[in-house]
């Protein structure tokens, strides 16, 4: 059997060890990993795509595919230097630079959200870790614990601000199909793509 499909056969590998098995051993690949799943962060919190009954973004898709990809350690290492990214004045949120850019927007209404990629990620790393993306059903599964975890977050910081009714109002509930669309796309995807690399050994 071969180190690749060793990778594959281990319950604890994860997608991108599957996908570059030399990169356990190489931080300046990690490294390069980490400024791409920054790069598309902000591309897909910039990018609005046109839904009902709001445009949505693909960026809670892009988190949730990072952390079940990358693992939990790489993934939140990405989402963090995201942050930091953003916490010292790159515009990679949305609505930056017009709505405020660093820690300022970062403490702002959607302060949670941000927080909530952090969880996210950690659990969805977590349980890709654990095999969840090698089915259609844990993915769902995983996926959807994901997307609770960062609405969740984002709901409670919110909250604060606009109180519970409204923030469920306009922080969670116009954004219910939009997240059920990416968690079904993100379900379809990773299962079908270890199916390709089992086929492909």
């Amino acid at each position: 059997m071969t180190q690749h499909t060793q990778n594959m056969s281990s319950s604890q590998s994860n997608l991108i060890n599957a996908l570059v098995p030399s990169i356990q051993d190489s931080w300046l690949k990690k490294i390069i990993l980490i400024f791409i799943g920054t790069l598309l962060l902000t591309l897909s919190a910039k990018i609005q795509v046109p839904f009902y009954p709001v445009p949505m973004t693909m960026q809670t898709f892009v988190i949730l595919i990072i952390g079940m990809t990358f693992g939990w350690k790489l993934g939140s290492l990405t989402v963090l230097f995201y942050l930091i990214e953003g916490a010292i004045g790159l515009p990679v949120f949305a609505g930056t630079p017009v709505q405020g850019i660093g820690l300022p927007y970062m403490m702002g209404p959607t302060g949670g959200y941000l927080i909530g990629f952090i969880v996210a990620t950690c659990t969805v790393g977590y349980l890709g870790e654990k095999g969840f993306d090698r089915s259609f059903l844990t993915t769902f599964i995983a996926m959807t614990i994901g997307t609770v975890l960062i609405f969740l977050c984002g709901y409670t910081w919110i909250s604060s601000f606009f109180g519970f009714e409204k923030a469920f109002l306009y922080g969670v509930l116009p954004f219910v199909w939009s997240e059920l669309f990416k968690v079904a796309l993100a379900t379809a995807v990773l299962p079908l793509c270890w199916r390709y690399l089992k086929h492909d050994t």
